[in-house]
């Protein structure tokens, strides 16, 4: 059996200090990786370096900078600092967020998603080699010359630090198929949303085949990181609480995360075959009617992409993640008290195995 890793993801909506404060713990029952999200809230880098100095192996992954709200190099600084203060612990989680975030947030064109995502990857790991800011592409040239818009005055760089890798691992969020396909071919690790297992060949399999066929055999296999909520009870209550609160995520996503026509989770779902359902549940979602919307999200999705019920459920989803090739998990325990979410996890790293 192929061990997966347990990860954690960090609620940017939740009383960080007092997550912080219980990391030790779940560090202690085998959680070996953290991801810090940041969205339009706190940056998740100033909360990963604190989570360094309070932890001593886990995976520090950043879930997941946004690229259009950071140069290439400056991401290159910033998961070389990180690795630096952990020891070799970063993981560089990037993606492309969407235009109701770049441009109502960040003030910033949304525009070739893809192509820019490889030229980050390009040049992060130029810089990490510590070669010259030399690059010549599409959307980025370094240094800027007057041709592109410079003053003539640039100068091709090296960091000045040496890193502690020249390669740090690299994960691309994506959902979309060009972007599946790049993830697949460029990045150690592929992080798609609302993970349904049995349906990855319906939703990511032509994307997948088509970039692992370019893929360098020097990044080895790629890695496959999903999101997912855990609850292991046998009480109905208990596991009715968990699964409203999947319907009520699954909802914002689909019904709400875009606008009509543009939402990229809403195609997802029909990838998966709820091609009806996605579309109900975004009109209710946008006509204001949330807990309709949640209450529109198919049980066959809800138990497909969690890990909620008994043991020996729990232990069949995940066995489910392991056949679609899921290298890690990044669970979140939602039981009421930090005793029954410890319990919880060091039951998943039991079943996860390694």
């Amino acid at each position: 059996m192929t061990a997966m890793t347990l990860g954690m993801p960090i609620n940017y909506a939740g009383d960080f200090r007092e997550t912080i404060n219980n990391l030790a713990d779940f560090e202690s029952v085998g959680v070996d990786r953290i991801a810090v999200p940041e969205a339009y809230s706190f940056d998740a880098v100033s909360q990963l370096g604190y989570i360094a100095a309070k932890t001593e192996r886990m995976q520090l992954q950043t879930a997941i900078l946004p690229m259009f709200s950071r140069t290439p190099t400056n991401l290159a600084m910033t998961a070389a600092g990180l690795d630096y203060i952990s020891d070799g612990r970063a993981v560089l989680g990037i993606g492309a967020s969407g235009p109701q975030v770049i441009e109502g947030f960040h003030g910033v064109k949304y525009d070739f998603p893809v192509g820019r995502a490889r030229e980050h990857a390009e040049i992060c790991r130029m810089v990490w080699r510590r070669d010259k800011t030399e690059f010549h592409g599409k959307h980025y040239t370094l240094p800027l010359d007057e041709e592109h818009g410079g003053s003539g005055l640039g100068k091709a760089l090296k960091i000045i630090n040496h890193p502690v890798r020249e390669r740090i691992p690299m994960l691309l969020a994506a959902i979309g198929p060009k972007n599946t396909e790049l993830a697949a071919e460029l990045f150690e690790e592929f992080q798609p949303i609302l993970f349904h297992p049995e349906q990855i060949q319906a939703a990511f399999g032509e994307a997948l085949a088509a970039g692992k066929a370019k893929r360098d055999p020097s990044l080895g296999e790629l890695g496959i990181v999903v999101q997912s909520t855990a609850r292991i009870s046998d009480d109905p209550a208990e596991i009715e609480k968990a699964t409203t609160l999947v319907r009520h995520h699954a909802a914002l996503y689909i019904g709400g995360m875009g606008a009509r026509g543009k939402n990229f989770y809403n195609t997802l779902a029909q990838r998966y075959g709820y091609v009806e359902e996605a579309k109900l549940i975004q009109d209710l979602y946008l006509d204001g009617k949330k807990a309709e919307a949640a209450a529109a999200v198919p049980e066959d999705l809800v138990r497909s992409m969690s890990l909620i019920g008994s043991r020996s459920e729990v232990a069949e989803r995940a066995d489910a993640f392991r056949s679609a090739g899921v290298t890690c998990i990044l669970a979140s325990p939602v039981a009421e008290t930090h005793a029954e979410r410890l319990k919880d996890m060091e039951t998943l790293r039991a079943i996860f195995g390694g």
